[in-house]
C-alpha cells in the first residue's frame, strides 16, 4: 500500500459503503412471496459502530431499495441512508450537500460498476477483493476481504490506524 493511500486516509470524515456486494456477498435471497433476505457481518458493523464512536461519518448509496438495510443501518446508527439511486452520484452529491464534507474527506467502497462515478470522486476509492476487476484497476486500494466477509471491518481498521485511533479504541475494551 503506498504512502499516499494512508495519507488519503487520515483525511477520511466519511465513509460511504455500497450494500449488495460490499456489506453483503452480492447474493439476493428471496422468499416464494418475494421477500428479500440479507446477510450481513457482524465484524462489518462493529467496524462501522467504531468509526461512528471516533466522530467518523458513515453513509449507504445502494441502487435498490431494501427495508433491511434500512433496520440495519438503523442498529448501528448510521443516519446517512441514499436508497434507489440507480445513478448513485446523485445520491453522492445530495450526501455532500447535506454533510458539508469535501470529496477529499470521503472514502467510498464500491464492487461494481454503478459504483465507478462515485470512486473517481473521493479522496480515497477502496474495492472489495471480490469486486468487478474493472473496478479494481480504478480504485486506490483492494481489500483482502471479499465484500460482506470483513471488508468493511478491515476498511475501518484501516482508517482508524491512519488517523492513530485504531489503538485506543481497541484497548478500550481491554479490562
Amino acid at each position: 500500500m503506498t504512502t499516499s493511500v494512508s495519507d488519503n486516509a487520515r483525511q477520511v470524515r466519511l465513509l460511504i459503503v455500497d450494500i449488495d456486494g460490499v456489506l453483503t456477498d452480492g447474493g439476493l435471497t428471496f422468499d416464494n412471496r418475494g421477500e428479500e433476505y440479507k446477510t450481513f457481518n457482524s465484524l462489518d458493523g462493529h467496524g462501522i459502530r467504531m468509526l461512528l464512536d471516533c466522530g467518523i461519518e458513515v453513509a449507504v448509496i445502494t441502487g435498490r431499495n431494501s427495508g433491511i438495510v434500512n433496520h440495519r443501518m438503523g442498529e448501528l446508527g448510521v443516519k446517512h441512508i441514499y436508497q434507489g439511486y440507480r445513478d448513485k452520484l446523485m445520491a453522492f452529491e445530495k450526501l455532500l450537500q447535506a454533510s458539508g464534507f469535501e470529496p477529499a474527506q470521503v472514502a467510498y467502497v464500491g464492487d461494481d460498476l454503478p459504483d465507478l462515478p462515485i470512486m473517481q470522486r473521493v479522496g480515497l476509492a477502496i474495492a472489495v477483493n471480490n469486486a468487478h476487476s474493472f473496478v479494481k484497476q480504478h480504485c486506490d486500494w483492494v481489500t483482502d476481504a471479499a465484500g460482506g466477509n470483513g471488508a468493511v471491518r478491515e476498511v475501518s481498521d484501516f482508517i482508524l490506524h491512519a488517523q492513530s485511533l485504531l489503538d485506543a479504541r481497541q484497548n478500550s475494551y481491554l479490562s
